[in-house]
């Protein structure tokens, strides 16, 4: 399916950002940082501003609450990413796969499995075994786990959003939301960016790991699941973990490693189709999911009940 490929595309972006950010971060303070990043993600989509009348005040409202989801998650999963390495943030930021269907529970009482459950378990028996590579290292993961559970809101939500809204016109204003949210907070901090590390990790999260992925993210969503979302967001972890390994000189050991596979036995358990998907991809099968496989989607409730 084109909008799964689509998904796959954006989440080797996302894995490759894992090692910009990090390094950027290092040098430059982390609120300035995420600021100009959805600053450039905002001007990016300003040519589709007439687009935004399209919205009406509940479009608007459901991308102001999408945006400032992803400015809490950024906030939290980058502060993680300075306490913790590259692919440990990475498997721990996989464990939204596992969230999405229990935060889905909660917000909108759908059935959840015991292999949810279970899974989710087994996730959080990984990230005690990550937590023991590094010392320190387990504040870092917290940080990047509750970010896991904020992005799993957020791809609940768009489930939701993105079949009602224009996707440019919505997407701008999450990233306009986020930006806002973010450069108030940053004032305390704020700094001029230099050197090339920084600024080439502005641009390429600020254009593509930005404005075009949760551009695509939101046409997407518009044609798949937020179960699936969730499932083809599973390589991610995949892709940071290979780009730690090799750009950033990650050395997890035994340990660490065993605690990774933990955390992707747990996301298989919880969504079977996981497993199918990542089985499909590494014998270089044409589709990306079963067909017919995953929950099926449960009717939207009426904007009322959205914000």
């Amino acid at each position: 399916m084109p909008a799964l490929a689509a998904l796959v595309a954006v989440t080797a972006v996302w894995g490759l950002t894992f090692v910009q950010v990090k390094d950027a971060v290092a040098v430059y303070p982390v609120l300035p940082f995420l600021a100009l990043r959805f600053a450039i993600a905002s001007l990016a989509l300003a040519p589709g501003a007439r687009r935004l009348a399209r919205l009406g005040r509940a479009g608007a409202g459901a991308a102001a609450l999408a945006g400032g989801l992803l400015a809490a998650g950024y906030v939290l999963q980058t502060l993680g990413l300075e306490r913790t390495s590259v692919s440990s943030a990475g498997f721990v930021t996989g464990t939204s796969v596992v969230l999405t269907p229990l935060l889905a529970r909660a917000c909108f009482r759908l059935d959840v499995g015991a292999g949810a459950w279970a899974g989710a378990a087994l996730a959080l028996a990984g990230l005690a075994l990550l937590a023991g590579v590094h010392r320190g290292q387990w504040g870092g993961d917290l940080l990047v786990l509750a970010a896991a559970a904020v992005y799993a809101l957020q791809i609940v939500l768009m489930e939701r959003y993105a079949p009602r809204y224009d996707p440019v016109g919505f997407t701008l204003a999450e990233m306009a939301a986020a930006c806002g949210g973010l450069a108030v907070a940053a004032v305390p901090t704020a700094a001029v960016p230099r050197g090339a590390t920084v600024w080439a990790a502005l641009l390429v999260t600020g254009l593509l790991a930005s404005a075009l992925a949760f551009l695509v993210q939101t046409w997407a969503q518009r044609r798949t699941s937020a179960t699936r979302t969730a499932l083809v967001f599973t390589l991610e972890p995949v892709w940071a973990a290979l780009f730690g390994v090799t750009l950033a000189g990650d050395r997890l050991g035994a340990l660490g490693w065993v605690g990774c596979a933990v955390i992707l036995a747990g996301i298989v358990l919880a969504e079977p189709a996981a497993g199918a998907a990542l089985g499909r991809l590494a014998v270089g099968g044409r589709t990306l999911l079963p067909a017919g496989r995953g929950r099926p989607r449960p009717p939207a409730p009426p904007p009322s009940d959205l914000l």
